[in-house]
Parts: structure tokens; sequence; C-alpha cells
């Protein structure tokens, strides 16, 4: 017959809760606390130069201009269409 081997179990450690602050912290500290915290963030933000501020703001505007334009054609062909699907209806 084949042998067991016996495991030796360590007996379990007690283990033993930490116990949490049952308040939060008042108003004033967490605002104070969220404005360190912003602050720090803020400082890792790589800003951009003017610039590549005023290329990226002229991109915007072109691409906000040729999509005003583009609506504003489909807008002048749906008119139209319907304006004859009227036409059309009047006739007969």
């Amino acid at each position: 017959m084949a042998e067991e081997k016996k495991v030796n179990a360590a007996p379990a450690k007690a283990v033993t809760a930490v116990k949490k602050e049952d308040k939060k912290p008042n108003l004033f500290k967490r605002i104070g606390k969220w404005f360190r915290e912003m602050k720090s963030e803020l400082k890792k933000v790589i800003w951009p130069t003017p610039k590549q501020l005023m290329k990226n703001t002229g991109v915007s505007l072109v691409v906000m201009l040729s999509s005003a334009v583009v609506i504003w054609g489909f807008d002048q062909l749906a008119q139209q269409f319907i304006n004859l699907i009227f036409k059309l209806a009047r006739v007969n």
C-alpha cells in the first residue's frame, strides 16, 4: 500500500481586525485635502506652448467651420427634396 504523507498544518494565527475610524474628517479638512491633491495633479500637467495653443485653436476652428458648411449643405439638399415632394403632391 502507498504511504500517506502527513501534512503538519501550522495553527492558524488569530486575525486582529483593524478598527476603522467611524467619523469622517470634517468638511474643511476634506476641502483642504482636495485642493492640495488638485494642486499636486496640476503640477504634473504638461501645458502647451503658446505656439501649440494657437495651432490647435486654428485646427479646431477649421474643423468646426467645415462641419458647419457640410451640415448646411445637407440641410439645403433636404429642404429642396422636401419642397419637391410638396410640389409633386400639390400638382396631382
